[in-house]
C-alpha cells in the first residue's frame, strides 16, 4: 500500500475494535490519529499508539474541524428508524472534512433468497437495524453532495476474530437450523475489514459503496458447527424452522429471515483488496 507512505491526518469516530485496528495501521505508516471516544477507560490503547483522544458524546455533537480523512464507525442508536446520530453530528459540522469511510451493514440489501448479490442490488432494508444503517448511508451522500466530500461505503457483514467467536452462543446450547433450512451468510474478519477501511480511504471511488467479506459464504448452520469443532464444543442441535422460532430470541430469528452471497468484485478492482482469510477455515487456522 505505497499511498500510506505518508497519510493524511484522520479522526476515527466510535474506536472500538476496528477503529483500533485502523489506528494502528495508519500510525505504523506515520499518520496522525485522533480518535472520538465516550468511555474514557478505553483511551489507554490509543494513546499507547500515539494517537490523541476526544472524550466526546457523539449524540451532543460538537464541530470537529478540519480532517482529510473521517472515519465513521460509530452505530445508529439502538431503536428508531433513522440514525439520528450521525445526521445530528454532521448537521454540527463547520470545517472541511475530505473523505469519509462508513461502515454500514449488508443487511441494508435485505432478503435476497440466497443470490450471489453485488454493490447494484436494490437496497431493501428489513429490519429496523439495517433501516437505519440504510438511512445513514442516505444521509452521508446528501451532507456530501453540499459539504463538497467524498463518501465511501462499507457493507459489511458479520465480523469474526478474536473476542467475537461464538463461544457463548454455542455453550448456551442455543440451536442451529438445519442445514437443507440454514440461510447463507458472509463474514469478514476483523483484520480483513481493517485493511479495507484503509484501502477505501487511499483508493476508494467517491459515492461508491463496498461489499467487504472473505467471498465464501456458507449456511448460517455451518459456520457454528465449525466453530464448535474447532474449539472443542458440542456440536449445536440441528432443529427445524418452527422449533428455531419458538427458541430463537427475536434478534436471533431476524438473521435466519436474510439469505445472500455477497459479490466482492468491485472491492477487489477498486480497492485492491484480498482478504487474508479467505474463508473460515483459515480464519479459524490463524489462532484463537
Amino acid at each position: 500500500m505505497n499511498e500510506l507512505l505518508s497519510p493524511p491526518r484522520a479522526l476515527i469516530a466510535g474506536c472500538g475494535d476496528i477503529g483500533l485496528r485502523v489506528a494502528r495501521r495508519l500510525r505504523e505508516a506515520g499518520g496522525e490519529v485522533t480518535a472520538i471516544l465516550r468511555d474514557p477507560q478505553k483511551r489507554g490503547a490509543l494513546e499507547e499508539l500515539g494517537a490523541q483522544v476526544r472524550i466526546e458524546d457523539l449524540d451532543h455533537p460538537q464541530d470537529a474541524g478540519d480532517w482529510p480523512w473521517l472515519f465513521w464507525f460509530a452505530p445508529p442508536p439502538g431503536d428508531g428508524e433513522t440514525d439520528t446520530r450521525l445526521r445530528g453530528w454532521l448537521s454540527a459540522q463547520r470545517g472541511s472534512i475530505g473523505r469519509v469511510v462508513y461502515v454500514s451493514t449488508s443487511g441494508v440489501y435485505g432478503d435476497c433468497d440466497g443470490r450471489w448479490i453485488d454493490e447494484r442490488e436494490p437496497l431493501k432494508p428489513q429490519s429496523a437495524r439495517a433501516r437505519r444503517r440504510a438511512d445513514a448511508e442516505a444521509a452521508l451522500t446528501q451532507w456530501a453532495a453540499t459539504a463538497g466530500a467524498a463518501t465511501v461505503v462499507l457493507r459489511v457483514p458479520g465480523i469474526y476474530g478474536p473476542g467475537r467467536w461464538p463461544l457463548q452462543r454455542l455453550r448456551s446450547g442455543t440451536p442451529v437450523l438445519r442445514a437443507e433450512e440454514s440461510p447463507y451468510s458472509n463474514r469478514v474478519h476483523a483484520e480483513d475489514l481493517a485493511s479495507a477501511a484503509v484501502l477505501a480511504a487511499v483508493r476508494g471511488v467517491g459515492g461508491h459503496a463496498y461489499n467487504i467479506a472473505d467471498g465464501s459464504p456458507t449456511t448460517m448452520a455451518d459456520y457454528f458447527t465449525r466453530c464448535a469443532r474447532h474449539f472443542g464444543l458440542p456440536e449445536p442441535e440441528a432443529v427445524g424452522l418452527e422449533e428455531a422460532r419458538r427458541r430463537f430470541t427475536p434478534a436471533m430469528w431476524s438473521f435466519m429471515e436474510e439469505s445472500k452471497r455477497l459479490r466482492i468484485d468491485r472491492a477487489r478492482e477498486e480497492l485492491g483488496f484480498v482478504p487474508r482469510y479467505a474463508d473460515l477455515a483459515a480464519g479459524l487456522a490463524a489462532g484463537d
